[in-house]
């Protein structure tokens, strides 16, 4: 049986990192202190792809300072409504710059359109002048 290698759309694309909260920190470590053998432990950290450093991280921040110290300090509230103005900062200066684009070429189309008239009006007397200069 073969297997094909994770096919990314984009190479350039960086792995997001896996956080979890507080409550799945909870259960698993009540889940993986009930467990009656190492077997049974080491098949708990298999099937939630966790190592057993992050058991000893969470047990001692439990021990520390109970909920409060399970929760990820890398992903404080603070922080997440910071990334999400730094998303909501970004696209509104692309869209910014797509607009203010367009109203350049809206402009130049305008002062185009606005010597038009003009062009014309110049062409044509000149025309007249070359009709009456031929008679």
């Amino acid at each position: 049986m073969t297997s094909k290698p994770h096919e990314n759309p984009d190479p350039d694309a960086r792995p997001q990192r896996r956080t979890s909260t507080a409550e799945f920190k909870a259960r698993i470590l009540a889940e993986y202190d009930a467990a009656p053998d190492a077997a049974a432990r080491g098949a708990i950290l298999r099937r939630e792809r966790l190592y057993g450093s992050h058991i000893l991280d969470w047990r001692k921040a439990r021990d520390a300072g109970a909920a409060a110290g399970l929760t990820d300090r890398r992903q404080s509230a603070a922080r997440a409504a910071k990334k999400a103005e730094n998303a909501e900062l970004a696209r509104l200066q692309r869209e910014n710059a797509r607009l203010q684009a367009k109203l350049a070429k809206t402009e130049t189309a305008l002062s185009i359109m606005g010597k038009v008239p003009s062009l014309l009006f110049e062409r044509a007397r000149s025309g007249l002048k070359m009709i009456a200069a031929a008679r």
